[in-house]
Parts: structure tokens; sequence; C-alpha cells
């Protein structure tokens, strides 16, 4: 590890918590996936969330009761196990974010990548205001102040609009709830349905301050990779998509699995969506949860190398924008306590 993260200029601590996100963790509890909270022996102080399969057999992390142990040492000690459920929604960033999933993410299935089929479901379709309205209520019992008028950033995360008036009479009717409440934070909006500019300047009337987190996820084999409704958007369309809702006067944003395309593939890709982006992207690294999953990796994706090359990639891309990746909003990241050179959080 120190020799990889040497090479690649990461903090050491970043590469273990890379590889425990592509390898999973070996353990005698039965779950395909698992909220995990852990923190490193080598930077106790700063608590990390991983969201892993627990029964990856062929993993180096070994789950021992309270410790993660690779190669039979300590490398971090865990705290809490959660199973990973499909909820209504929950909170980020100390209770100063909230993903919410109002239009039941657990239901939505077609991209071959995404684990949501192995998850439990318990976030119901609220196709009605009086739900939303309804769990809203329930979230602010559930916030550690009792309120939810102190939010900065709510995200919506669904990938069950399939069509674009839809989405954007979902996230009007969403905003007007919002202002119900007093709650004045920003929407995101994970999407590949809004693309018109008449569509954004709607939003731009009615749910702003919004950002547009468009879910690119792969530049390659999309109509393998993804269901119709993300796949009959274009890698060439996606820059005028994320140009139209700039012109708006919204924010910008995008959604990328590192592994699924190949190296090239991905630097060209992000080169053409960086012009035209406010907020730093969403990239994860892929996870594998069956044979069938592993299969859709690119060359070399097996192996935590592939992931350092592709982080010192985007860095080079991505660091003159001056965006930066913020822990809270990604539990798959390639960053975590260092951007390049640049500290992100004091180990």
């Amino acid at each position: 590890m120190a020799r990889l993260a040497a090479r690649h200029n990461a903090p050491v601590e970043d590469v273990l918590l890379i590889a425990i996100n592509l390898h999973g963790i070996s353990s005698p509890l039965p779950r395909h996936r698992a909220r995990v909270n852990v923190r490193l022996t080598t930077a106790p102080t700063v608590p990390w969330q991983v969201i892993v399969p627990l029964n990856a057999a062929d993993s180096p992390f070994v789950l021992d009761e309270d410790t993660l142990l690779l190669a039979g040492e300590p490398v971090a000690a865990v705290e809490r196990i959660d199973a990973d459920e499909a909820v209504g929604g929950y909170f980020r960033n100390d209770g100063r974010a909230m993903t919410l999933n109002p239009n039941a993410r657990s239901r939505c299935v077609g991209c071959g990548f995404c684990p949501n089929t192995l998850e439990a479901a318990a976030d119901p379709r609220l196709s009605e205001q009086r739900a939303v309205r309804d769990l809203l209520t329930v979230l602010a019992h559930r916030h550690p102040l009792g309120s939810l008028t102190g939010l900065e950033e709510i995200t919506v995360s669904t990938g069950c609009y399939e069509r674009e008036q839809t989405a954007v009479d979902h996230m009007s009717d969403l905003r007007t709830l919002l202002d119900e409440f007093g709650i004045g934070a920003r929407l995101g909006f994970l999407t590949s349905v809004l693309r018109s500019s008449k569509a954004f300047d709607t939003l731009a009337r009615t749910a702003s301050p919004f950002v547009l987190r468009l879910t690119a996820e792969c530049f390659t084999r999309r109509d393998m990779m993804l269901k119709a409704s993300k796949a009959d958007l274009t890698r060439t369309e996606m820059p005028t998509v994320l140009r139209r809702a700039l012109e708006a006067g919204l924010g910008t944003s995008f959604t990328y699995i590192a592994g699924l395309d190949d190296l090239t593939a991905m630097h060209s890709g992000v080169r053409d969506l960086a012009p035209y982006i406010t907020e730093f992207p969403n990239v994860q690294v892929y996870q594998a949860h069956n044979r069938i999953m592993a299969g859709l990796r690119t060359g070399g994706a097996a192996d935590l190398p592939f992931y350092l090359q592709a982080r010192t990639m985007l860095e080079d891309l991505l660091g003159p924008t001056g965006l930066r990746p913020r822990g809270w909003e990604c539990y798959r990241p390639l960053w975590y306590f260092a951007f390049g050179s640049e500290p992100l959080v004091a180990p």
C-alpha cells in the first residue's frame, strides 16, 4: 500500500479506503451490501462510512469482530454496521445535507452495474404532495436539531422519472413543499431525463437554487450498461445538456463510475464535460457484487492501480477548475484526505 501510495502521490489512507471499496469485506455476515463506519488506525480521529459487500470471500480485508484486518494486521476499527436499505431519506454532512428518495429508487432497474436490486426496499413511491409532506415531517423529527430549516442541500436520488416533464413537475412541487417548511436548501437532482432548455428555464423559475447532477455513469458501451432512458443520452450530447443548464443559471455536475470505461475514454469524456460544471463531479469506484457485474469491468479495473491512475488523471483534468471533492458527497470516492498535494481533511 505504501509503495502504491508514493508512486501515485496519494496518502496511504486514501489508497486503503479505495481498496476497501474495490474489494469489499470478507466477514461471517451474509449481507450483499452494508453501510460500515470505520476509523483507520493511522488516522483514528476521522470517521468514514463505506458501503460495501460483507460477503466478499476473496477480499484481502477481513472483519474480525470490530476490527478490520489486512494480511492479519489491524487497519481500521469498525464502529457500526447497518443494512444498506433504500429508504425515503437520510442525513449527511452532520445534518447539513439530506438525500431524499421520493420516487422509489429501489424499484429502478435496468442498469447492469447498479446494486439497487440487491438492497432491501423501504422507500415508497410518493406520487402525491401529501405523501412527500408526511415524509418531510418524519425526517424533521429524526434530524439532530428537530428541524430541517438549517439544511444547505437536498439531493433527490432516484431513477424512476422516465419523462422530462414529470421530473420538472416533481422538482417544482418539491420546492413548493420546502417553502412551506421554511427550507431554503439548494435542490440537487441526479437524473439524465432533464435535457431541454425549456425544462431548465422552468426549473430556474420554480425550483432554484438548483443543481443538475447529470447521471453520465460511463462514456462507452452505454447501450449495454444502461437502461434505455439513460442510454439514449449520447456521450456527445452530455456537454450540451450541461451547457443548457448553465445558461439557465443552474448549478451543474455529473456522476461517473470509474472502472466501466478504459482510462482513455474516461479522460476524453471528463475533459469534454469539465468546462460546463460548477460542482466537483461524483466519481465512484465500481463495485462488482457478483460474477455478472465483474464481467462489466473494463480491462485492469479489477486491480487497485487502475483507480489510482484514474485518480491522477482526473486531478490533472479537474484541478484547473478550482473545484474539489467533498467527502460527504460520495461514499465510494477516489479522494479522502487529499486531492493531489492539497489536503482535504486533517488526519
